[in-house]
């Protein structure tokens, strides 16, 4: 039996475990030592198997993670989130629909240090949901519009995703950051002409806020300072190579911790976390091994490479390839978790991209947005599961309605940036 035909065997294996409900982090190291032991020798096999940990959780690269989800969480404590909505709110005024509008503009700038789009539904949700189910909006509006305004915290930096993508491709973490801004900004944007869209068509969906004045506008926008100084600190800082992202990340969550004191978090908020940040960081991390033990099976398996030789001998246009990869990750996003999925299938796809002659940074952006989709489409979108443990008494199925124009709306994003790739680079 060739290596490659091995190496195929070991992925239906693995994907059948998963679909079992096996840990997707389990399910790789066991299909990656299987399948190193098959093809070289157990015996090399349990030394990767002692090996591929020790180099993962050892690694400097990845201590960005940890402190990115600790800045996240400590701005969770510090009630920014609380802060931003009425901020937004206000500034958006008596608009119909400006508590949606409000609500998305809220979630863009809070993903801006949170770097988790869970995160970032989660604690919107808790502020806006139930003003906005107070003030007559229609709660399949009302939760879609956050569902899909959370997934924004994939995508604008400092972004989870985007940091592992680019230690996975070994691209520069900086580049890839930067690279980040304009598309999530289009997403924003896209997101909010959306919203006006829906309440135009149809206007029951949402009432009008109540009226503000000018003042009260730039007042309201006192709620958007300690975010932008944090983004300017962690990205500017990045940008000018004043710090690496594993330095900013630190420094960025130290400051958010001594806001999140000077607001009022207790020692017990502070352990609360802590340990909230120990268990994502964990959960990622057991992801990153699995990776790597599958990582070592992928290159003595040459899957890749068969892969790489298979496209080229089909000799279809490079856009084609790009076609067919990103249907493959809409399709995987509804069964899959986001991160998962991309040390999953990343390792897998790369070097066929690379071959088609695509930039790995424009690969990348197109990759985390094909993603961030998957979150909020069914029968698994996690950003839609985080609303409905916040609004039980919405069906999910109403949730799902409220998400698709925003669907509609990120296959329009990516078109854009497929069709103009300098919008990706316009920043670098």
């Amino acid at each position: 039996m060739t290596a490659p035909l091995i190496g195929l065997l070991c992925v239906f294996a693995m994907l059948f475990l998963i679909a079992l409900r096996c840990p997707i982090s389990l399910a790789m190291s066991a299909a990656g030592f299987v399948g190193f032991g098959l093809i070289v020798a157990f015996k090399p096999a349990i030394a990767v198997l002692e090996k591929g940990p020790f180099e993962t959780l050892t690694s400097y690269g990845f201590s960005p993670v940890p402190m990115f989800i600790l800045l996240g969480v400590f701005a969770s404590k510090a009630r920014m989130s609380s802060e931003l909505f009425e901020g937004a709110k206000t500034f958006f005024g008596g608009w119909r629909g400006g508590m949606a509008l409000a609500a998305v503009t809220s979630c863009g700038v809070f993903s801006a240090i949170s770097g988790s789009s869970l995160a970032t539904a989660a604690s919107m949700a808790r502020v806006a949901l139930p003003e906005m189910k107070k003030n007559g909006y229609v709660p399949s509006f009302a939760a879609g519009t956050l569902a899909a305004g959370g997934t924004l915290g994939i995508m604008i930096p400092p972004s989870i995703a985007l940091l592992l993508y680019a230690l996975i491709t070994e691209q520069s973490v900086g580049q890839m950051f930067i690279a980040g801004i304009v598309p999530g900004g289009l997403g924003l944007l896209l997101y909010c002409i959306t919203i006006a869209i829906i309440v135009f068509v149809k206007p029951s969906v949402a009432q009008p806020g109540n009226p503000t004045t000018i003042t009260e506008k730039i007042i309201g926008l006192k709620g958007l300072v300690p975010f932008a100084a944090i983004f300017a600190f962690i990205i500017g800082g990045i940008y000018a190579g004043f710090f690496t992202p594993t330095e900013a990340a630190a420094v960025g969550a130290f400051f958010t911790m001594i806001l999140a004191f000077l607001r009022g978090m207790t020692a017990s908020q502070f352990v609360e976390a802590i340990q909230e940040t120990l268990t994502l960081s964990t959960m990622i991390f057991f992801m990153l091994v699995g990776a790597e033990i599958f990582g070592y099976f992928l290159s003595v398996s040459r899957i890749s490479q068969s892969l790489v030789e298979f496209v080229v001998s089909m000799d279809m246009p490079r856009f084609a390839v790009l076609a067919c990869v990103l249907v493959l990750y809409v399709i995987l996003g509804c069964v899959m978790d986001s991160i998962a999925m991309l040390l999953l299938t990343v390792p897998v796809v790369y070097p066929v991209i690379i071959a088609a002659g695509f930039d790995p940074i424009w690969f990348g952006i197109l990759t985390v947005i094909t993603v961030e989709m998957g979150l909020i489409t069914p029968p698994v979108g996690m950003n839609v599961f985080v609303i409905k443990s916040v609004a039980p008494d919405i069906p999910i199925t109403h949730i799902f309605r409220g998400v698709m124009p925003f669907v509609l709306s990120d296959l329009v994003r990516l078109a854009l940036l497929i069709a103009f790739p300098s919008l990706i680079f316009s920043l670098m």
